[in-house]
């Protein structure tokens, strides 16, 4: 390619045309470009954002380790890749990819590019399955992100809570369950035997989960832990065989009590059962109350049914 060829190619063009967002900012952070697709991802047009700090942009919360590690890695002349979340103009938060690069100039820092994407977009496809939610989290706990299917199994929302915690979202007596098996699974790359623990639902409830953790922090694109959520089958079946146990214990408690008032009534005004029955049912619809109760209260004579004349 000749010279005039090259220099037909306008460098800012070229970086303009890139589809994902490109950034670049001085060590600082002051934002110097940004182009049509950081545009079209954050919601700020270049000239709104040329001369501000991205950390005012773009990203509400960047742990300090991680900050720490974009830093290490450019001072070495590596560039850094991972995912966390940031914020649109509007406020509203989603998962990012993140690829930074440092420009030097006789060795010295000068400014980083940035390139990023929407994280949902190259996440979804690995993690989405048919009936399992899931979440990815740093080794903080930061949730970066968070599947459609959270919403209908536990009535979250998935971008308010990206860049929260998961602890919050865990019953208090399974936290330190939730610590010390994140510990482990930091420790050894892979996928993980799940754990059985109770997360909060949008309408303050509790249900029991497995969540298989998979420890995938060393993958440039997700960064950090995957959790599969799916509700705890074995939990939910022991919990309706219980819930079955006590409906049958309370019938047969109520039918016990209502035989005791019928044959108290029998002893005293010597009338047959089903005509005690029909007595106590009656009393029961005049007053509006539960069978059972007029029958206890018969019986501790809390009560007394008028004789049949």
């Amino acid at each position: 390619m000749s010279q005039a060829d090259r220099e037909w190619f306008d460098p800012a063009e070229l970086l303009a045309a890139v589809g994902q967002a490109v950034i670049a900012t001085q060590p600082d952070g002051t934002v110097v470009f940004w182009n049509a697709g950081a545009e079209r991802l954050y919601g700020w047009t270049a000239e709104e954002a040329c001369g501000l700090n991205i950390g005012d942009l773009t990203v509400p919360v960047v742990s300090a380790e991680v900050a720490a590690d974009i830093m290490a890695a450019l001072r070495k002349g590596a560039s850094w890749s991972g995912g966390f979340p940031v914020r649109r103009k509007d406020g509203t938060a989603f998962p990012a990819l993140v690829t930074d690069s440092g420009i030097y100039r006789d060795g010295e820092l000068v400014g980083i590019v940035g390139i990023s994407a929407n994280l949902g977009t190259a996440l979804r496809p690995l993690l989405e399955r048919s009936t399992d939610a899931a979440v990815a989290v740093r080794a903080d706990a930061v949730i970066t992100y968070a599947s459609p299917a959270v919403g209908p199994l536990f009535g979250w929302d998935e971008n308010s809570i990206i860049g929260s915690s998961i602890v919050p979202l865990v019953h208090g007596e399974d936290r330190d369950a939730l610590a010390e098996f994140l510990t482990q699974v930091t420790r050894r790359p892979g996928a993980h035997a799940p754990l059985e623990l109770r997360l909060r639902r949008g309408d303050e409830t509790w249900v029991w989960v497995e969540a298989g953790l998979t420890n995938m922090l060393d993958d440039p694109v997700v960064r950090g832990v995957v959790c599969n959520l799916h509700l705890s089958v074995a939990r939910l079946a022991r919990e309706r065989a219980e819930e079955r146990v006590a409906q049958l214990q309370q019938a047969l408690d109520t039918r016990v009590i209502i035989e005791q008032a019928k044959g108290f009534l029998t002893g005293r005004d010597g009338v047959r059962p089903d005509a005690g029955f029909e007595r106590l049912r009656r009393y029961a619809r005049e007053h509006g109350e539960p069978l059972r109760d007029v029958a206890a209260r018969l019986v501790d004579g809390a009560i007394t049914l008028p004789s049949e004349e």
